[in-house]
C-alpha cells in the first residue's frame, strides 16, 4: 500500500476519538454558558494567567486560541509537508482537481457571506473568511465513522481537498487578520525556526540524549511561538512552520519519516486535549441574554455563516470540479464522476475550529462574534448530518452495483 494511503487510513482511524471530544467540548460549553451558572463559564473564559511582562498575561480563552491551538496547526503543518513531499499532493495529476475545488470551496462561501450581508445592509465585511475553513479533523472524523467501505479515491479527494484549503486558511489568517506587524519580532522568530528544524535531523543515540533533544525542540519552539506572537501574526501560524520544517521523507534505515513519527506523538495530544480545550472556550454562545436562539441566528452575519458553509461549500467544489472535467484533460480518480463528490463537498462545509478561529479574530466579542460563532456551529452541524445521510446512501449503492451514486444504484434495481 502506498505511504499517503496508509497515512491516510491512520488517520481515519485516529480521529474517530477526536471527533467526539471535539463535540463533547462544544456541547459542555454551550449548556454551562446558557445555564443559570453562565457567569462561572465566562469568569473562567476570562481569567487571566501568564508573566505581564513578557506581554503573555493572557485569559484561558486566548491561550487555548493561540496556544493549544498551534499544537493543531503544527500536526497541520506535519501533515501539509508530508502530502506536499511523499503523499497525495506530490503528484500533480492526483492533486489537482481537489486542489482546484479546495479554491472554488473557499470562494464561493465567501461570496455567498458578502452578498448576503450586502443584500441585508448589515455590516460585518471583515468576516468573509469565516465560512471558507473547512475543519480536517472534524470532517475526516465523520468520514471515519460513516465512510467505511466507499472508493478510497473518496477519501483521498477529501484529505486533499483538506490539507489544500488548510494551506489556504492559514495563509489568509497570516495575511488578511494580522492587525500591526511588527517585523523585528518575526525576523528573531526566525532563528529558533531553524534551530528546531536543526534539531528534527539529529539522531540521538541513547535515552538521556533523546529526553535532552525533546527538551531543546520544545524551548526551541516555544521562543518561536513566542515571538511570532510578539509580531502580531497569529501564533498559530509558528506552528504550521515549525511543522513545515521537520522532514518529511524517511532515511535511510529507517521505517518512516520523522514528520510522520512527530504527527504520531502530537496528535493524541492535539485530538483529544487541545482541540476539545479550544471548542469548549470558543462554542460558549449564551442566547439566553440575547434573545433566544432565533434571535441569535436571526442576525444577517449568522445567515451568512451558516449558508456559506452549507450551500457556499458544497456549490463551490461541485460547481469548480464539474467546469475542470468539462474544460481541461484533468480527470477524477478512476470510477469517479462529479456527483460522486456531494457527500465529500458536504463534509467541507464543516468549519468548526479554524472557523471559529477566524470568527475570533474578524469580529470584536459581542453580539456579532455570538452570532458568527452560532452559526458556525450550527452549520457545520448541518453539513456533518447532511454528510451523513450522503455517504450512507454511497455506501448502499457501492454495495448493490459497485458504483458509488445511489441514482447509479436505483437505476440498476
Amino acid at each position: 500500500m502506498p505511504a499517503h494511503s496508509r497515512g491516510l487510513s491512520d488517520l481515519l482511524s485516529g480521529e474517530r476519538l477526536g471527533g467526539v471530544l471535539l463535540l463533547l467540548g462544544a456541547a459542555v460549553a454551550l449548556v454551562w454558558a446558557n445555564s443559570p451558572w453562565r457567569e462561572a463559564y465566562a469568569g473562567l473564559s476570562e481569567t487571566v494567567v501568564g508573566p505581564a511582562s513578557l506581554h503573555l498575561d493572557l485569559s484561558l480563552s486566548t491561550w487555548a486560541a493561540d496556544g493549544l491551538l498551534a499544537v493543531f496547526f503544527f500536526v497541520v503543518g506535519l501533515e501539509l509537508k508530508r502530502e506536499i513531499v511523499a503523499g497525495s499532493l506530490r503528484d500533480p495529476r492526483t492533486a489537482a482537481v481537489p486542489a482546484i475545488a479546495a479554491v472554488g470551496g473557499m470562494a464561493l462561501p465567501a461570496l455567498v457571506f458578502v452578498v448576503v450581508l450586502l443584500v441585508s445592509g448589515s455590516e460585518g465585511l471583515q468576516g468573509w473568511a469565516v465560512p471558507t475553513a473547512t475543519d480536517i479533523a472534524f470532517a475526516v472524523a465523520v468520514l471515519a465513522v460513516v465512510g467505511k467501505g466507499l472508493p478510497v479515491g473518496l477519501r483521498t479527494f477529501l484529505l486533499t481537498l483538506a490539507v489544500v484549503d488548510d494551506l489556504l486558511a492559514i495563509t489568509i489568517i497570516a495575511v488578511f487578520y494580522t492587525a500591526d506587524l511588527a517585523v523585528v519580532w518575526l525576523l528573531a522568530a526566525v532563528p529558533a525556526v531553524l534551530v528546531f528544524a536543526l534539531l528534527s535531523r539529529v539522531r540521538p543515540g541513547g535515552q538521556g540524549l533523546r529526553v535532552l533533544l525533546v527538551v531543546a525542540m520544545l524551548v526551541a519552539a516555544a521562543v518561536a511561538w513566542v515571538f511570532v506572537h510578539e509580531s502580531g501574526v497569529h501564533a498559530t501560524v509558528a506552528g504550521v512552520v515549525l511543522g513545515f520544517s521537520v522532514p518529511a521523507l524517511a532515511r535511510r534505515g529507517e521505517d518512516i519519516s520523522v514528520a510522520e513519527r512527530y504527527e504520531h506523538a502530537v496528535r493524541p495530544f492535539s485530538a483529544a486535549f487541545a482541540l476539545p480545550v479550544f471548542a469548549f472556550f470558543a462554542a460558549g454562545v449564551s442566547v439566553v441574554d440575547a434573545g433566544g436562539l432565533g434571535a441569535v441566528l436571526g442576525q444577517p452575519i449568522a445567515i451568512a455563516v451558516a449558508l456559506g458553509l452549507v450551500l457556499g461549500k458544497v456549490l463551490g467544489v461541485l460547481g469548480l470540479t464539474a467546469l475542470v472535467m468539462r474544460l481541461t484533460p484533468l480527470q477524477l480518480p478512476e470510477g469517479l464522476r462529479t456527483p460522486d463528490l456531494l457527500g465529500v463537498a458536504l463534509l467541507a462545509g464543516i468549519g468548526f475550529t479554524v472557523s471559529l478561529l477566524i470568527t475570533e479574530l474578524a469580529f470584536e466579542p459581542g453580539e456579532v462574534q455570538d452570532g458568527a460563532r452560532l452559526a458556525v456551529l450550527v452549520g457545520s452541524l448541518v453539513s456533518a448530518l447532511a454528510a451523513s445521510v450522503v455517504l450512507t446512501l454511497q455506501k448502499r449503492a457501492v454495495a448493490r452495483t459497485g458504483s458509488p451514486s445511489p441514482a447509479a444504484a436505483q437505476a440498476s434495481s
